[in-house]
């Protein structure tokens, strides 16, 4: 038998001539790819969607723009999507590209992919051995996506790549999910990717047509959508094909016909030049596009019947063991095939593939159900007779694919679950999900023999062995069941995967008697509930208690605890969370499962460090962290950084808290744990906030904002730092706009401390500069309610203050006179439940207890010197300038000491505008000039104000009547009250707002309570 490359090769350049060699049209969707490579070049990187119907010549198109950038130097990579990919071939067309990129490049590509070999090895099996499967977690495929578009980045740092990845449409869900992953995070390199899909397969319910969805709404990728021929260009179409002028009539009939679809078109031309008269062809697409198939010698439609039943493409020696002829028989055949432009020879392969997916299509729906089986038995028996006649990685799903299509269930079971574990390894775990349930839906036809000669070590790994002996123990519909459900939550099928943990729960409670099994759905049930914002997961981790409850120590038991210790971590870490932890600890040791007792320690100092026990709580957590970096245990590395990070900004420790988060983030990223990154990112944003770094804060949540992270928790995290920003830089409505995406991150139905009461802040911070008191006092008697859990102090501290600031600032309002005594009653409750663990909690307590006393008018500046005292020696900036600023203010009103004021005024407003804090800037610049004080150094400080004079230029009748606008008078009664009438009364209003610098009269009076206007000249 001669080689298979040979064979193509030598009929690589037989064909007919069909296609036209001139390239119609496209003019501007040709410019479009051009000015895309150019912009590239110049290091822009470059993403662009061709869509259009099949046939209408989206591939041509593609191909004339290769041939520009080969001619411009660029290194094209070209893999498509097979249909296979449906049944759980992941990744097939970036595989093929980075094959394409192997063969140009295999030094360039060895020298990229160093260090990461075997992670990569999961998308391109050539790179060597992917290792052993590593535990299941939602950062393992992100991990595999990070790695490969760095890869694809430092390919493209010096030289410009093209990357194409057709017919989209066939796109297995891997595929999707990193198409979408590198179109939204490349950043660098020299790089064009091109996708091309079948606009007119895009129906409904297709799942393409959400990714299109997500990438529209990304100003970097282009959409070209390619429109049927005008009867201009098939005319020069025509020409083309037939090497001369065309019959008026024939284009005429032409166009009708194919109405302007290209590959229509070569289809009709070549028709009507066999001799078939246009009005014998059915109307039917199918049968239009059988025609050129039907016109080939018998063997040659034989070989096509073949080639279209066995994927996308078919390897020749593959081909040969299924057709069962001879060399010269088979060449032949090919011959034929290729001849008439049915199919092609692979480039840089061994296989044949149909020219157009449509003859495919329509070749492979007119083969008769018998038929179709029984080509599905040869390609089966063929492979298992010889498994070298395909790609290694291929060999077990494509096997598994012809089973199950040749309907012999009891070969398919064993091969789909082997796929199954093939694509696990390569964290493909949306096809792995198809292929368990193409599993369970063979389950009850295989019989009982057979599957009892299944071993769960064999096929599943999702849960703990439960009190039985793996290698004795036949696999359980449960084990599928339990697969799927992990296999569906990673792949972001939450839906899905509550589903699958509900039906195995109804099958537990009738059929079987497992406590262990159903604990560990009832745990998936609760992480899954929280994940959906459909509820907290309490209910589902109390019922895994009862079901543990007597049994002996397992890492079922260990698992049960983890949760539920978690559970307690995040919504009230008190003695319950922090007995749940110690009891998770000791049984995960005590079964010798050390990845889940290293998760249960961070979690059991992460409890600690709440409940007051700091440096034993961050020693625990540290332990952790080095032990999880020496077991390869990456993912839970990661989520230390996150929680010690944490508890380092909860004791006011920020800068240790920023050198965390840096080296997390850092570890993080070098794994590919994108999720885990972004938590550790969100952490770092609020850090650089506390210590005054307010630009490098928000460039760290919008970076965040940016990034691939699936959990939308920690982007919510990122927007509420972005909340908070706004509002120390005096702008409430952007403030508003980043809370209410926050909140739609967070959800509704889990309401976790740490997110709800930071978001109920940056409300009452928000309504407080709107000038809306009483939705201040309605928020804070909200949070009230539910009080502050330990450990929550890091929060409830700002929270209060900034209540207590608005009870303050509005003191002499008599809008504000109502209900005042209530809420600084109020705020001395919520007082009392914080704890002072830190010296920065102790400042911020110092600090209400002097805006309590302002809001009460007795406050004075010996308080507010311990106030300014407490916050020196803290990298705490903004509320350092704060402080200074009520300082001074009571310095001037107590009269004395203006020299010290003014310096700490100029402290304070040297703070503010280095900050672009807008309201402290103004507040300070406000009370300078009441004052008379001058906030540059040199210059001499104006004389004290005259008794009368207030430093805004208030005549002593304007001064009459702010006190009476102050008391709450309208123009009338202030007329009637100063002997003046109402339009006097009303000029004079007009004149103290254009003083004072404010919008209307509820803003004056508050400035003039806030200045001390009426009171003594300061």
């Amino acid at each position: 038998m001669s080689d298979g490359k040979e064979v193509c090769a030598m009929l690589g350049a037989v064909e007919t001539r069909s296609v036209s060699p001139v390239f119609v049209g496209r003019a501007g969707e040709l410019t479009a790819l051009t000015e895309a490579l150019s912009r590239a070049t110049a290091g822009e990187p470059q993403a662009l969607l061709i869509g259009g119907e099949a046939g209408v010549g989206k591939t041509r198109l593609i191909e004339e723009f290769l041939d520009t950038a080969c001619d411009h130097g660029a290194v094209v990579a070209l893999g498509g999507c097979v249909e296979l990919g449906a049944d759980g071939l992941p990744f097939a067309p970036f595989a093929a590209a980075l094959r394409a990129l192997r063969r140009r490049l295999p030094d360039e590509l060895t020298a990229a992919a160093d260090g990461h070999e075997g992670e990569l090895a999961r998308l391109l099996p050539e790179l060597g051995d992917p290792g052993s499967h590593e535990p299941s977690d939602e950062d393992s495929t992100a991990r595999l996506f990070e790695l490969t578009v760095r890869l694809l980045e430092r390919l493209a740092a010096d030289r410009t790549i093209v990357l194409v990845l057709e017919d989209l449409h066939w796109a297995d869900a891997s595929t999707r999910h990193l198409l979408t992953y590198l179109l939204r995070t490349l950043r660098r390199g020299r790089i064009v990717v091109v996708a091309s899909y079948r606009a007119d397969d895009i129906h409904r319910r297709h799942p393409l047509r959400p990714l299109l969805a997500e990438l529209d709404r990304l100003r970097t990728i282009r959409r070209i959508e390619l429109a049927r021929f005008t009867r201009a260009e098939v005319h020069r179409q025509l020409t083309g094909i037939l090497a001369a002028e065309p019959d008026p009539a024939l284009v005429e009939e032409v166009f009708e016909r194919s109405d302007g679809n290209a590959f229509f078109v070569e289809e009709l031309v070549v028709s009507h030049e066999s001799g078939c008269a246009a009005g014998q062809l059915s109307d039917s697409l199918r049968d239009l596009l059988l025609v050129r198939v039907e016109t080939l010698p018998e063997g040659a439609q034989r070989v096509a019947r073949i080639v279209a039943e066995g994927g996308s493409t078919v390897e020749y020696g593959l081909l040969a063991a299924v057709a069962r002829l001879s060399e010269d028989e088979l060449i032949e055949a090919l011959r034929a095939a290729v001849g008439a432009n049915i199919l092609l020879a692979v480039p840089d392969g061994d296989g044949y593939r149909f020219r157009h997916s449509l003859v495919r299509e329509a070749v492979s729906d007119d083969l008769l159900p018998g038929e179709r089986s029984r080509l599905n038995r040869r390609y089966a028996e063929a492979l298992e007779a010889d498994p070298g006649l395909v790609r290694p990685h291929e060999r077990t799903t494509r096997l598994a694919t012809y089973w199950y299509h040749a309907h012999d269930p009891e070969k398919a079971l064993p091969t789909v679950l082997r796929a199954s574990v093939e694509t696990r390894k390569r964290h493909a775990y949306a096809e792995q999900l198809s292929l368990l349930e193409r599993a369970m839906e063979l389950w009850d036809k295989v019989p009982a023999e057979t599957r009892g000669s299944l071993r769960p070590i064999d096929y599943a790994d999702a849960y703990p062995a439960c009190g039985c002996d793996p290698e004795t123990t036949s696999l359980r519909y449960l084990d599928l069941l339990a697969e799927a459900a992990v296999a569906a939550r990673l792949s972001g099928e939450r839906e899905r995967a509550a589903k699958i943990c509900r039906m195995a729960i109804r099958l537990l409670d009738s059929d079987e008697n497992d406590p262990l099994r159903a604990a560990w759905f009832w745990t998936e049930m609760a992480r899954l509930q929280s994940n959906l914002g459909k509820g907290d997961g309490w209910p589902e981790i109390a019922r895994a208690q009862e079901l543990v409850k007597g049994l002996p120590p397992s890492a079922v038991h260990a698992t049960v605890l983890v949760g539920a210790a978690g559970w307690g971590m995040l919504r009230n870490p008190g003695p319950e969370a922090l007995a749940a932890a110690e009891r998770a600890v000791e049984y995960a040791r005590f079964v010798k499962a050390e990845p889940i007792e290293l998760n249960a320690r961070i979690t059991l100092g992460t409890i600690m460090v709440s409940a007051g026990d700091t440096e034993g709580g961050l020693a625990a957590m540290h332990e952790a962290r080095e032990r999880t970096i020496a077991l390869g245990q990456f993912h839970e590395a990661a989520r230390a950084h996150v929680n010690i990070s944490s508890a380092m900004e909860s004791l006011g420790r920020s800068r240790e808290a920023v050198q965390t988060a840096t080296t997390g983030i850092e570890l993080a990223r070098s794994r590919g744990l994108v999720d885990s990154a972004g938590w550790i990112r969100a952490n770092l944003a609020e850090s650089l906030l506390s210590l005054g770094e307010w630009d490098r804060s928000k460039e760290e949540a919008e970076r965040l904002l940016r990034s691939g992270a699936s959990s939308t928790k920690p982007g919510g995290t990122a927007l509420l730092q972005l909340a908070h920003l706004a509002t120390f830089r005096g702008e409430p409505a952007r403030a508003a706009e980043h809370l209410a995406e926050a909140r739609t991150r967070y959800g509704t139905r889990d309401p976790i401390p740490q997110y709800t009461l930071p978001t109920a802040q940056v409300e009452i911070a928000i309504a407080a500069a709107e000038g809306r008191l009483a939705d201040v006092r309605e928020q804070l008697a909200a949070i009230a309610e539910t009080g502050f859990p330990p450990g929550t102090h890091r929060y409830g501290w700002p929270l209060v203050l900034t209540a207590v600031t608005a009870e303050a600032d509005s003191r002499g309002l008599p809008a504000a006179d109502e209900g005042r005594a209530e809420a600084l009653a109020l705020v001395r409750r919520c007082v009392r439940g914080l704890a002072i663990p830190a010296p920065v909690w102790e400042a911020h307590s110092r600090q209400v207890s002097e805006e309590l006393a302002r809001a009460e008018g007795r406050e004075t500046a010996a308080r507010w010197t311990e106030v300014v005292a407490a916050y020196e020696p803290l990298e705490r900036p903004h509320q350092l300038a704060r402080a200074r600023h009520r300082l001074a203010d009571a310095l001037l009103v107590e009269g004395g000491r203006r020299e010290e004021a003014a310096a700490l005024l100029r402290e304070a407003h040297a703070t503010a505008v280095a900050l672009g804090a807008r309201p402290l800037r103004e507040d300070v610049e406000l009370l300078a000039a009441r004052a008379r004080l001058s906030l540059t150094p040199e210059k001499q400080a104006p004389a004290p104000a005259e008794p009368g004079e207030d430093g805004f230029g208030l005549t002593p009748r304007e001064q009459d009547v702010l006190r009476l606008v102050a008391a709450g008078r309208t123009n009338r009664q202030i007329a009637e009250e100063l002997f003046i009438s109402p339009k006097t009364a009303s000029v004079h209003v007009s004149n103290i707002l254009a003083k004072l610098g404010v919008a209307g009269r509820g803003e004056a009076a508050a400035l003039a309570h806030r200045l001390h206007l009426l009171d003594t000249p300061l």
